[in-house]
């Protein structure tokens, strides 16, 4: 996506938990807790993968996205389908997405990444060159994206 920004990945912390469960240190049934909201959103909004659940290696996971932002008001903490966020992106300044995997059969979960989405996000470099090309009394062919530096507009 094009405004994803400020990125935090959770691998490494998700392979120390695992390497405790596999050693023994931590039980099954204190990693294996997903909450029913969590396996709903997984059942009706989660987005399947190849990979099998690293605890159970029955089920495949599921990827869970939910939302979180000051302009969703009530809808803050919903879960999404991946492609509902490029067109939420586009239409809220930002909002941060939480990324989880789930698995249906054993309910593990574990919080994969974090990152930043919307408007606010996009190049800063693209928002400088449209409003140089505006001031210079240059402007944009709609049809082929170059530059027309007679100050006339092709439409």
């Amino acid at each position: 996506m094009r405004t994803q920004r400020q990125i935090v990945d959770y691998s490494l912390q998700r392979r120390a938990v695992l390497r405790d469960v596999r050693n023994g240190r931590i039980g099954t049934l204190e990693v294996c807790d997903a909450s029913p909201y969590l396996k709903n959103a997984a059942t009706y909004h989660g987005e399947p993968t190849d990979e099998r659940c690293p605890v159970c290696r029955r089920d495949n996971l599921t990827l869970v996205h939910f939302i979180y932002g000051d302009e969703l008001k009530q809808s803050a903490g919903q879960a999404r389908k991946l492609a509902e966020l490029p067109m939420l992106a586009m239409t809220l300044r930002e909002f941060q997405v939480f990324v989880v995997e789930v698995c249906r059969s054993c309910a593990w979960n574990h919080l994969i990444e974090r990152f930043v989405l919307g408007r606010d996000g996009l190049a800063a470099d693209e928002m400088l060159h449209t409003d140089v090309m505006v001031s210079s009394g240059g402007a944009i062919s709609h049809r082929t994206g170059k530059a027309s530096h007679n100050g006339e507009a092709r439409r």
